[in-house]
């Protein structure tokens, strides 16, 4: 990892998460401007295009992807000038299967000239085996629905071919060594886990470094950390807790980050002794 860290102004604007859909919300605020000018409330206009004053107002807020019918009956209610007909072709979910808090980060990802991670509850995503990824989703609460379930399965696996797909880009992982300990499926799926994390690590671009069990506190206990370095020579951190995620963009934060990731690093196995712990695992079970 380089030392120099450049951030240009504004570096506050980095800090902010998108909303999931800007189209979605842009649509909404439209729905709501022509349904206000048309003097109804939401209770009124649900009645007229067949739809509860909730879905009205969901459309409105821009959290639910407005269906055929309601686009076409609003169209009819609110003087049939075809602006929502237009307006609808153009709406998006937002990238199907990401965390709203996680998308910036997974743009800024397929660009970054070098990426660094730091983690110590789970295997990093983009070392997941399937059945791996599946168990952790399948134990999101709220529950996720199957097309959900199945949705963020995708997205785990488009973000994984980066590692193939990025054969210059340095990928650097360090797990704590309870990560790859904790039980989840039967012991087949466990030896799988391994064999897949093996066959990652094993790829040129690719460095894995366990914390083991017996190493003393250090300078990572405040939680998982992920580090890159985008084409511009900029350096961004992200660090994620229960149900958010934090871009973070000041330099001295940065910096501080990136110093505790190195000292991390020294501290860790080396990659091919880390290799040897993995195997040593993979054997007792």
């Amino acid at each position: 990892m380089t030392t120099d860290n450049t951030c240009m102004a504004g570096d506050g604007d980095w800090e902010r998460e998108p909303d999931p859909s800007d189209s979605l919300r842009t649509f909404g605020a439209v729905v709501q401007a022509l349904r206000e000018h048309a003097g109804l409330t939401r209770a009124q206009f649900g009645e007229l295009v067949r739809f509860s004053k909730h879905t009205v107002a969901s459309v409105e807020l821009g959290r639910r992807m407005p269906d055929e019918s309601f686009v076409e009956r609003a169209e009819e209610v609110l003087g049939n000038t075809g602006a929502l007909r237009k307006a609808a072709q153009h709406l998006s979910r937002g990238e199907p299967g990401l965390a709203a808090w996680f998308r910036r980060w997974a743009r800024l990802e397929r660009v970054a000239v070098s990426l660094y991670t730091y983690e110590c509850r789970l295997v990093p995503g983009l070392l997941q085996s399937e059945d791996y990824a599946r168990a952790v989703f399948d134990g999101t609460i709220p529950l996720l629905t199957d097309e959900q379930l199945e949705a963020q399965l995708v997205a785990r696996t488009e973000r994984q071919k980066m590692l193939h797909e990025r054969p210059h880009v340095p990928f650097s992982f360090i797990v704590e060594e309870a990560v790859f300990r904790r039980g989840f499926g039967d012991r087949e799926q466990r030896r799988a886990l391994l064999d897949h994390v093996l066959k990652r690590s094993a790829l040129r671009n690719v460095k894995l470094q366990v914390v083991p069990l017996e190493a003393e506190l250090h300078a990572c206990l405040d939680g998982p950390v992920r580090l890159l370095e985008t084409p511009e020579g900029r350096r961004l951190a992200y660090s994620e807790g229960q149900q958010n995620g934090r871009l973070i963009a000041d330099r001295k934060e940065v910096s501080l980050l990136c110093q505790r990731y190195e000292t991390l690093r020294s501290q860790a196995l080396t990659p091919q002794d880390s290799r040897g712990l993995l195997e040593r695992l993979r054997g007792e079970l």
